[in-house]
């Protein structure tokens, strides 16, 4: 962090900051622990094009999710474009491992989040990002057209254009609706963080989950139980807390691998060919 920014951050939050140590704080942004003679701030900077606007789309979805009283996350004390990029200024959420009760709880936690909607349409007011890749909420009535049309297919063509996937491996619209609405189950909107992998939640001091890193929308609530799987798991206690208000039903292990298709289509155009495989295995089984 240079001085001139950290001069700015001292005026914004009108104390002197006594250390500025870089921290693990994501794969696409710079992140800051910023350390007052009483305080400790979180400060993430991107100087990418589109930066405020990822910064912007953070904030509005941690407040979403903090309107609903559901699950804590870290209050957000500024957000503004810099002369190249953006930044985004937080309190700093001390983390540690997570016990087998706390897990539980964050099971609970997000079911109660899951439960909550905004009337009967997939989508949201605002589109948004995951990872640093844009993320369409254009509203659908009809989940499975929401999920082919602004999950799917966005995804698929990104693919193509990067030279990830060729022609004749990405099905048509009418095979992917055709499949979806073979296995997807008539569900109403949940409120869902969207990115739901280890990195992106963290247990607090005094045991609190706590939520980062959203990319929010009103989707089936399997989509974040299908991404917290993709990497390894949240453990037994999590899913056992969590079924007991959302149940599994018939269907699911299929679900879990269309709704991993999204993120695995994400990371392909991310990161490369190293997911390649992962994509081809799923699309060849279920299209």
């Amino acid at each position: 962090m240079n001085i001139a920014l950290k001069e700015h951050l001292e005026y914004i939050l009108c104390v002197s900051i006594d250390s500025v140590r870089s921290i693990s704080g994501g794969d696409i942004s710079r992140a800051y622990l910023l350390e007052t003679e009483s305080e400790r701030f979180f400060c993430k900077t991107n100087a990418s094009e589109q930066a405020y606007d990822m910064f912007v789309a953070e904030k509005k979805g941690l407040e979403t999710i903090g309107k609903t009283k559901t699950i804590a996350v870290p209050k957000v004390l500024l957000c503004e474009p810099l002369e190249k990029g953006g930044l985004l200024l937080m309190e700093y959420i001390e983390p540690r491992k997570a016990s087998t009760t706390e897990m539980a709880r964050f099971g609970h936690e997000l079911a109660a989040l899951h439960q909550q909607s905004a009337g009967k349409d997939f989508g949201g007011d605002a589109d948004n990002f995951i990872g640093s890749l844009p993320q369409s909420n254009r509203k659908h009535p009809d989940w499975s057209g929401f999920y082919v049309e602004e999950r799917l297919l966005p995804q698929l063509k990104s693919a193509r254009d990067r030279n990830h996937l060729q022609d004749h491996e990405i099905p048509s619209e009418q095979r992917l609706l055709t499949t979806c609405k073979n296995l997807f189950p008539k569900v109403g909107p949940s409120l869902l963080h969207g990115d739901l992998w280890s990195g992106n939640f963290l247990i607090s001091k005094d045991g609190t989950p706590y939520l980062i890193d959203p990319a929010t929308y009103y989707g089936h609530h399997e989509v974040d139980i299908a991404m917290t799987r993709l990497f390894g798991g949240f453990g037994t206690p999590f899913y056992n807390a969590y079924r007991e208000h959302f149940p599994e039903i018939i269907g699911t292990a299929e679900r879990n691998d269309l709704y991993q298709l999204y993120y695995l289509l994400v990371h392909l155009n991310l990161f490369g060919g190293t997911y390649y495989q992962n994509v081809k295995q799923l699309l060849d089984r279920y299209f």
